[in-house]
């Protein structure tokens, strides 16, 4: 278990619901690293669901996999990247996962014939899992996000557990509440009101904020810091002003501008083993809020749209950090235009998409909008616009293929048409079994596998090396007894398992098209500020290229 002088920082969020606890918590991590500390970023989500991938992502937002395979919650992404490694599954826990735990135990008299209840047991596996967590990655300092806001009925076993865990280690223990000061229109003054509302509702569980993040459009001023200090019983110094930013990248720099990181150590009683060095992090900020860039356009196409414009960054999240990354590796700027599948099978001419530099078929699954990915597929490889598929753009580009070059008319895959006459793309072996077991949950191919690149591909150029490592979820693969066919008429499998019977990358030869490139894996998961991933970079290098053109 953890040492018992382990720290622990525990990130809550007050007044309303994405005030932006996981870019706080993912910026604490990332100040804390740079001094000098091994840190680990651990988020609770409250739902029953044991993990996130039965979550619908229009709600919810992204799915991220970790190397692992866990499903989770988004904001490991975001942890993740703003960290520069890779999480663990002891990083994540939800309240289906500690329940399952708990009754699992029950089930097997682990608890003597007790009466199983929620106070102690289920607060206690909380406690151990945090510990757990600690141990696992050998940290010395744990930030912890509790999901969702203070006074929700769903979340106050964790935010208990933490009191508990104040109890006892008091020295060791700090709550950072992320709150949010309005500014209504018709008044034009920014109001404290609703944070000394939210610090009074966690003083009912017995728990007093150490720290107040300030959230506002404007950067709160000395009066309104005062009058939060002398109401919410903080120390003036530790009210941390967060203004709106063009960049969540921008956040960590602000708060050091602030001497957060100071604060902390000096409320968790460490000493500062060096200066922040964020040199390297304030270039990339930099680059990515560069709007003088030479911009250049793409479109996404996909259909997670019919609930607004609102959850689009959430349920494609991974996706636009990738590109937001590479764009500021090669110093442009990518003006990202979501494109609804499902107007192209309404009518609405494919031929919009000319106006783009670049064009990316995201991951999904269903028929919602199949047919309009697969005409945009096809007008993009026919007029040599750099295409990028994902999981599901892969086997759409595949079917494609098929349909249009191989003259296989009934391409499909299993997933959509259970009896296609010409399964291009069908279930692997061992997911249907998973299926006609009804086991949807955790079941797909999920987290690293491994992949061979073969010479002179376009791949293999960008990665630079023979044999990769990249993160799935999927459950559908391209049909083996297809890939002569499709070879023969030149399309190209740059990456295959090492057994050479998956189908990792397809590709066209440049001499062909400027870039025809897809992924059967989600390289967006493991896109980083400071590392981009290659296969983004040398997308938007062909993109760039068309812009120039035109």
């Amino acid at each position: 278990m953890a040492r018992e002088d382990h720290k622990y920082i525990f990130v809550l969020g007050g007044v309303m619901s994405g005030v932006g606890k996981g870019v706080v918590t993912s910026s604490i991590g990332l100040l804390l690293q740079q001094k000098g500390y091994p840190v680990n970023l651990v988020k609770v989500d409250p739902y029953l669901n044991v993990d996130a991938g039965t979550m619908n992502p229009t709600e919810h937002g992204e799915v991220f996999v970790l190397k692992s395979g866990l499903e989770t919650d988004q904001d490991m992404g975001n942890y993740e990247r703003f960290l520069g490694r890779d999480l663990t599954n002891e990083d994540y826990m939800t309240s289906g996962m500690v329940y399952q735990t708990v009754i699992e135990r029950e089930r097997a008299l682990e608890y003597g014939g007790k009466c199983v209840e929620a106070i102690p047991h289920v607060r206690d596996e909380i406690l151990r899992r945090l510990e757990a967590a600690a141990s696992y990655n050998g940290s010395r300092i744990s930030v912890i996000e509790i999901g969702g806001t203070i006074g929700d009925f769903q979340n106050a076993l964790f935010i208990d557990a933490a009191r508990v865990m104040k109890m006892n280690y008091p020295d060791n223990v700090l709550f950072v509440m992320v709150s949010y000061l309005p500014t209504p229109g018709t008044l034009g003054e920014m109001k404290t009101k609703p944070t000394q509302s939210a610090v009074r509702e966690l003083n009912s569980y017995g728990v007093q904020p150490d720290f107040i993040i300030a959230r506002s459009k404007e950067p709160i001023d000395e009066k309104r810091k005062e009058k939060i200090a002398i109401a919410c019983n903080v120390r003036r110094d530790r009210i941390i002003s967060a203004p709106d930013i063009s960049s969540i990248y921008e956040a960590p720099l602000n708060f050091e501008k602030d001497k957060l990181s100071d604060a902390l150590l000096e409320a968790l009683r460490l000493p500062e083993k060096r200066k922040a060095s964020l040199a390297a992090w304030k270039k990339f900020a930099t680059a990515v809020a560069n709007q003088k860039a030479p911009e250049i356009k793409i479109a996404i196409v996909g259909k997670y749209f019919d609930t607004g414009d609102f959850v689009l960054s959430d349920a494609y999240l991974s996706v636009i950090e990738a590109i937001k990354f590479s764009a500021a590796k090669l110093n442009v700027r990518a003006k990202i235009t979501w494109v609804n599948s499902k107007d192209f099978e309404k009518g609405a001419p494919v031929k919009m998409l000319e106006d783009y530099d670049g064009v990316i078929v995201p991951g999904g699954f269903g028929e919602s909008g199949i047919e309009g990915k697969i005409k945009a597929i096809q007008y993009v490889r026919e007029h040599k616009i750099p295409y990028f598929g994902l999981c599901y753009g892969m086997q759409l580009m595949v079917i494609e293929y098929a349909r249009n070059v191989l003259k296989l008319k009934s391409a499909h895959t299993t997933e959509i048409q259970k009896n296609s006459e010409d399964p291009v793309v069908d279930m692997m072996l061992e997911q249907k079994q998973h299926i006609a077991d009804a086991k949807y949950g955790g079941t797909m191919r999920l987290g690293v596998y491994p992949a061979e690149l073969k010479k002179g591909t376009i791949a293999r150029g960008a990665y630079k090396k023979a044999a990769i490592e990249e993160r799935h979820r999927h459950r559908y693969e391209i049909n083996y007894s297809y890939v002569k066919q499709l070879e023969g008429k030149g399309l190209v499998f740059s990456g295959t398992s090492p057994d050479g019977i998956l189908m990792e990358i397809a590709e066209l030869p440049r001499d062909v098209h400027p870039f025809m490139l897809a992924t059967q894996f989600h390289p967006e998961f493991q896109a980083r500020p400071l590392d981009p991933h290659p296969l983004f970079t040398e997308f938007l290098k062909s993109a760039a290229t068309r812009s120039k053109k035109s």
